[in-house]
């Protein structure tokens, strides 16, 4: 029994799993009191994760029919992420460990997206190509062993990841935070090709795998300042629906090359925003084509939660690996490497290699 706690960002998650099966899933978010800023204020995360952690476990173990005593492992994630919000997850998840005398596991919050795929569907097929898209991250990576096998990063976003993006020009567009579900819901209504915005790092000689949304996210804002300053009606839907057909095309372009790189048959789909209708409608349509598997998690798996993180939790325990020690610390701009994230205690990582 793996109970997982996730912190990185607005999300307080607590989730249980036992042999791959998902037992308890609980998230308490705080988006709501980030809305009037536009984004995630660091200060108000943290607070907020301090008033959920105890009612979020006490609910997961609740869900799960269990008490704190018949919890054989605790996995948290110790980075990427907002360093005031990674420290009230650390140091509720090292308390639960010690109480309960059980080992300690730090996770890599991008190894949790890609972990989140086998609760609904299983292990993950070796190999197989993860595109992770959410508001901080845009990856494309091959992954063989989740746990026991190092994670080859095919290529990264070189600025803003991609639901930032939606969140950016949502706001210009007067959407609501958070931008992505906004940018998603106004585009319905839209005509994806009223607007040609650019398709970032797509022409021969760019990088096949890395992204680039900066550019993108000013065109939108052109596009909008052109409107006004003509003293024109914005047509916010064919915007919207224009920006998420651009996102869509170069996520689903560069993932399906990365598959056809690497003769790999399965692509799995994680993070927010891979909950985006268009971005897995027009995925599926690619894979499809192609003969590729299309992977993704359920909209309640795709957004942070600590389900994810005990689904790591338990590979690791399975696997035989290593637990951290109960003084490890958090490292907030991780680079995934491997699923088991363990920084050194600061006082050893002061002045000295790492």
């Amino acid at each position: 029994m793996v109970l997982g706690i996730e912190s990185s960002c607005d999300e307080t998650g607590a989730g249980i799993v036992r042999d791959g099966r998902l037992l308890a899933h609980v998230v308490a978010s705080s988006m709501d009191e980030h809305a009037r800023f536009g984004g995630v204020v660091p200060e108000i995360a943290a607070r907020a994760h301090l008033h959920s952690f105890n009612p979020v476990v006490r609910q997961a173990l609740d869900q799960a029919g269990l008490r704190l005593s018949q919890i054989d492992a605790v996995a948290v994630t110790t980075g990427p992420g907002l360093s005031g919000a990674l420290q009230v997850g650390l140091a509720g998840a090292k308390t639960l460990a010690y109480a309960a005398g059980v080992p300690l596991y730090g996770v890599h919050h991008l190894a949790g997206h890609v972990a989140a795929d086998t609760l609904e569907h299983g292990p993950l097929p070796t190999p197989c190509v993860v595109l992770i898209v959410s508001g901080g991250h845009t990856s494309l990576l091959l992954v063989r062993d989740l746990v026991r096998e190092p994670i080859l990063h095919l290529g990264d976003t070189l600025d803003d990841a991609a639901g930032e993006c939606f969140d950016k020009v949502a706001r210009v567009l007067g959407l609501p935070y958070p931008g992505g579900p906004a940018i998603d819901r106004a585009a319905r209504d839209g005509d994806p090709r009223a607007v040609t915005f650019p398709r970032p790092l797509t022409r021969p000689g760019d990088d096949p795998y890395a992204f680039s949304f900066s550019g993108l996210k000013t065109a939108a804002a052109r596009w909008v300042e052109k409107h006004r300053a003509q003293g024109l009606d914005l047509p916010v839907a064919d915007g919207a629906a224009a920006l998420q057909e651009a996102v869509a095309d170069v996520l689903s372009r560069k993932a399906l090359a990365a598959c056809r790189a690497y003769d790999v048959k399965t692509l799995i789909v994680v993070g927010g925003v891979a909950a985006n209708s268009r971005v897995r409608a027009l995925t599926e349509q690619r894979c499809a084509a192609a003969g590729v598997e299309l992977r993704v998690p359920p909209m309640t798996l795709c957004t942070d939660n600590g389900a994810m993180i005990a689904a790591v939790g338990d590979l690791l325990a399975r696997s035989g690996a290593e637990p951290a020690p109960l003084d490890v610390s958090i490292d907030p701009s991780a680079p995934l490497e491997y699923a088991s994230l363990t920084p050194l205690p600061e006082k050893v990582r002061v002045g000295g290699p790492r």
